[in-house]
């Protein structure tokens, strides 16, 4: 969220910057409402105030009849004063209904419009690699080499679900591996969190827990949700708190299974592994002050560039626009992978992004800092960033790697846990 003074203080500023990002919200009316709130509760702390002068004159009343005068006005007092809090609470509901759907503004950089409009900023260190055979997709190598099952998934939990197999546990094994590696060398401190957060977190984060809109599976009876990421848990695992500015910047890396209903996904286009209903994904996420956010958020961009570069995926990274931001992006890049199995001829599809979120989480999940010799405190930006989503990555690799004769050659990397040089290769190959 913003800050409620910042909206009071820009109204046309907040109302161009939810135009431009699509998002419907009456900043007008939401000042408005606020004016008639601060009114509404001066003249309720006077009524109050009013109310307790007349109670503690009661008691020195001349006779029966000034007492009964005195109760009298007093109730009335407290009648004014009941209504106007009704009148309180219900001008709170409709603004907050309103604040609750201001998106995060938006860095001056991020191109203007919908999905379309989303600029391409960077190409990987390698380039597409022209496959002058019969192209497989990844379902297709999966069900050649019994990678993948999604019958059995479906069977058990329904479409959207499946069973990796054989070296495709290895592959997703050694996906954690390799970036959890990765990143420790850049400093991250590794965490295993939670499958399940509250609602509170949930939404402070910025995901919608229940309701229609929803595509978080939520516990019924409980108030806990599976998290869709850990961008979810590792940010609300500091709610609340104060940290000092000396501890800053924190940066986490986060290990979780990513549960999401994906409702109406469906095409060629999201086949397979590519848009599944759980799937395990390695997570970036940082706190910093205010003035190291942006140089954080390059650098997670340079950091999933670099892991994709090392498994020698061509990709390219597109600077998101505003009107496919979610709300509490400020700024969002998107890595996109080269699947030559996905649609006609092969396309790009995205496999990482990496957001920041300047102040708007952290003003939502309570998060501050102080600075030394100072009383007060500030909130935190927090940032993140998809190090590897196993499923994407994967499609990625099985389709880039596979060779003539069906077989799949393993990224050098992840050779080290996985065991072998090949997928799908004879002895002979291997020798």
């Amino acid at each position: 969220m913003l800050d409620p003074r910042f909206i009071l203080e820009n109204v046309e500023l907040v109302q161009e910057n939810c135009d431009i990002r699509g998002v419907k919200a009456d900043v007008a009316r939401y000042a408005q409402l606020e004016t008639e709130r601060r009114t509404l509760q001066q003249e309720v702390e006077e009524l109050s105030r009013q109310a307790n002068q007349v109670s503690k004159s009661i008691g020195k009343a001349k006779d029966d009849a000034e007492r009964e005068a005195r109760k009298e006005e007093g109730r009335m007092l407290r009648e004014q004063k009941d209504a106007k809090q009704a009148e309180i609470d219900r001008i709170v509901a409709e603004a907050g209904a309103i604040y609750s759907h201001i998106p995060n503004l938006t860095h001056p950089e991020s191109p203007r419009g919908g999905e379309e409009d989303s600029r391409e900023i960077r190409r990987g260190a390698v380039e597409v690699r022209p496959l002058r055979f019969p192209i497989q997709d990844h379902v297709e190598l999966g069900e050649q080499h019994k990678l993948i099952d999604l019958e059995g998934g479906a069977r058990i939990a329904g479409h959207g679900f499946y069973f990796l197999q054989n070296e495709a546990v290895l592959l997703e094994l050694a996906l954690q591996q390799f970036a959890v590696e990765y990143l420790m060398k850049e400093g991250f401190v590794p965490m295993i969190t939670p499958d399940l957060a509250r609602g509170d977190i949930v939404q402070g984060v910025g995901f919608v827990p229940r309701g229609p809109e929803t595509q978080i599976y939520s516990i019924e009876n409980f108030d806990l949700n599976l998290v869709a990421t850990a961008e979810i848990t590792l940010g609300g695992l500091y709610a609340g708190q104060v940290l000092e500015e000396e501890q800053l910047p924190i940066k986490l890396v986060g290990i979780s299974h990513c549960y999401r209903t994906e409702a109406g996904a469906a095409g060629r286009a999201s086949r397979g592994l590519y848009r599944v209903h759980q799937f395990t994904k390695i997570e970036m996420f940082a706190f910093t002050a205010p003035e190291q956010s942006e140089d954080m958020h390059n650098y997670f961009l340079d950091l999933e560039c670099g892991l994709f570069d090392e498994l020698g995926l061509p990709y390219k990274v597109i600077d998101i626009a505003t009107g496919d931001l979610g709300g509490p992006a400020y700024r969002k890049f998107d890595l996109e992978a080269w699947m030559p199995g996905r649609g006609n001829g092969g396309e790009y599809g995205e496999v990482t992004s990496t957001s920041n979120c300047t102040d708007y989480q952290a003003r939502r999940l309570d998060v501050r800092y102080k600075k030394k010799g100072e009383k007060g405190t500030h909130f935190v930006h927090t940032l993140n960033g998809t190090a590897i989503a196993v499923s994407r990555a994967m499609i990625a690799i099985l389709e880039n790697c596979q060779q003539p004769d069906g077989s799949i050659i393993v990224p050098e990397v992840l050779r080290k846990w996985v065991g072998k040089d090949r997928i799908g290769a004879t002895d002979t190959d291997e020798e």
